[in-house]
């Protein structure tokens, strides 16, 4: 009997060929030709990510009389497809010492864009400590990206070309209470006169068996946070006031936010900073209530839940509202100037770049721009508070922040891929819209692959000194944080207007390690590829000339770093 196969293989993970055509043969019919290949005999598959058609027809065929000893204990079926699958493999593992020795006859993949290589990422069972055979193919990939720098420079040029950083129309304070509704009739429009952060008392109507964060939104949805509140819950019975028979709770909202920006240092700035005395931070480190929770995000790509209400935000600030409590009902001037020198800090470093949330609730868009952003509901409540902001070189903030939340696959060569395709998708954006409008793009924000928009710190600084005062910010380098942390950090207490440290205090505030430093098996990835590094300065070099004049500091240019 002779059976004879004729098959389109699927193995092709970009989405060619999607329907594995039925093989033919035997007593089977019916057969659907491939619509990719018209009727041809093609194998199609990939090997190192790269698109291969070999091979057109594979023949099996057995006769009914031969004896291949324990061969013949298998069925037909099983026989051909053991062949088959031999043979398969064979052409594979040929074609991959082809490639490797031959690698100008693969085809880059049709599905990145432009003319950039597809991404030479290593195989699944390719020992990542193998470092000499993968450094000498990241060199010959680094050779081929130095040949792609002219249509990459072409790309930034266009880019370059279209910035304009214009004034933003500020919203009028009515057209923001409708946005807010239920935040302006929580939060006061004047505080206590006696305490540095902005407090006031409300009135608390439950009864001493009420559970007062029994609806926390950041307790119903994350484990991690019930052990703090379960603190909370201890403290809070022992820090009301009474009245005229009635419980009032001493409610606050911070008096300075480190804003921004991710991977520059801020969580290092944070635990240094909640070692002073007179410092308390909210009870959840990033809280991310202003950009995200109001909004029901937790993970924009998870969709939204229920909006965080501002009572939830709130209520993270009770163990520092607690002592400003304690100090306003104390009978001793000296316990009442101890109290009173407490500052609330937040350090949410989304604060400063995230509104992504602004397509889902605000309407009345103009030219794809946002009406409104973070910053005019802050100033609306707080016209006085203090902003903090941690900055670094955008290019190393970038790779930072690619090793920091990519998952898998991590390499410069993956990278740099990855920056050539953000690259193409901005300048995209640009070709029809503004500056500021694909910077808060949502949609092209979720679709770049690295999260490029971060490090145009300029665009974002502006925005917000369109509603604050310069002198309300105080804007550090990472770079300068890290060779000089004393140096800092007395900047810091100047800014904040907080007492000295005495020496032993101090000692434990800035000799401590850094916090949040590169994971070990990142660091062995090593750096980003030379030719990665100079597309990224061309990109940001512009955005980092108009900080450096906004902030009259060139050390904001980042021209050596």
């Amino acid at each position: 009997m002779r059976h004879c196969i004729n098959c389109c293989i699927q193995l092709l993970p970009d989405g060619a060929h999607k329907h594995q055509v039925n093989c033919r043969g035997g007593p089977h019919h019916g057969h659907q030709a491939c619509p990719t290949c018209k009727g041809e005999n093609k194998i199609l598959f990939r090997v190192d990510s790269k698109q291969m058609n070999l091979l057109a027809v594979l023949e099996v065929r057995t006769e009914g009389n031969e004896n291949w000893g324990g061969f013949m204990c298998f069925k037909k079926g099983k026989r051909c497809s053991l062949v088959f699958g031999l043979i398969i493999m064979t052409l594979v593992m040929a074609s991959y010492i082809l490639s490797g020795a031959h690698q100008e006859l693969l085809i880059s993949s049709p599905f990145h864009y432009g003319g950039f290589p597809s991404n030479p990422s290593l195989m699944d069972s390719e020992n990542p400590s193998d470092t000499k055979e993968h450094h000498h193919q990241s060199s010959v990939n680094n050779i081929s990206y130095v040949k792609d720098y002219p249509s990459i420079k072409l790309i930034i040029n266009s880019i370059t070309a279209r910035i304009e950083f214009t004034t933003r129309q500020l919203p009028d304070l009515e057209d923001l209470k409708k946005q807010e509704l239920h935040m302006f009739s929580v939060i006061p429009n004047k505080f206590l006169p006696n305490s540095k952060s902005p407090c006031w008392y409300e009135e608390f109507s439950g009864r001493n068996t009420t559970d007062p964060y029994l609806t926390n939104s950041y307790v119903l949805y994350s484990k991690r946070f019930r052990s703090t509140f379960d603190a909370l819950r201890k403290a809070f019975w022992g820090h009301l006031a009474h009245a005229h028979g009635k419980h009032f709770r001493l409610r606050c909202l911070p008096h300075f936010y480190i804003i921004g920006q991710p991977k520059c240092g801020t969580t290092d700035l944070y635990d240094r900073l909640r070692l002073h005395p007179e410092v308390k931070f909210s009870a959840i480190k990033e809280p991310h209530w202003w950009t995200r929770k109001r909004f029901g995000i937790v993970r924009l790509r998870d969709g939204l839940r229920d909006r965080y209400p501002v009572e939830d935000y709130l209520d993270l600030f009770d163990l520092a509202a607690h002592q400003i409590h304690q100090g306003l009902q104390a009978s001793s001037a000296k316990e009442q100037s101890k109290m009173n020198t407490i500052i609330i800090g937040e350090a949410s470093a989304s604060t400063m770049w995230d509104n992504n949330a602004w397509t889902f609730f605000y309407d009345n868009s103009t030219d794809g721009e946002p009406p409104f952003l973070t910053q005019d509901f802050i100033h609306a409540f707080q016209p006085n508070a203090k902003l903090i902001v941690m900055l670094r070189d955008p290019v190393e903030r970038l790779y930072s922040d690619y090793l920091y939340f990519a998952s898998s696959n991590k390499s410069a060569d993956d990278f740099h891929e990855k920056v050539t395709e953000a690259l193409q998708l901005f300048e995209n954006c640009m070709l029809d819209y503004s500056l500021r409008a694909c910077v808060y793009n949502n949609t092209l924000n979720n679709a770049m692959p690295v999260r490029l928009q971060v490090g145009l710190y300029a665009v974002y600084l502006l925005d917000w000194l369109s509603v604050f005062d310069k002198q309300q910010f105080l804007i550090l380098r990472l770079e300068d944080h890290a060779s000089n942390v004393k140096y800092t950090m007395h900047k810091v207490f100047q800014f904040l207007n907080l007492g000295p440290l005495n020496e032993k205090q101090e000692a434990l505030m800035t000799k401590s390690p850094a916090s949040n430093a590169r994971r070990p098996e990142d660091r062995n990835l090593g750096p980003m590829w030379p030719i990665t590094q100079k597309i990224l300065r061309d990109f940001y070099r512009p955005f980092n000339a108009r900080l450096a004049q906004v902030l009259a500091d060139e050390a904001f240019a980042w021209k050596t770093t």
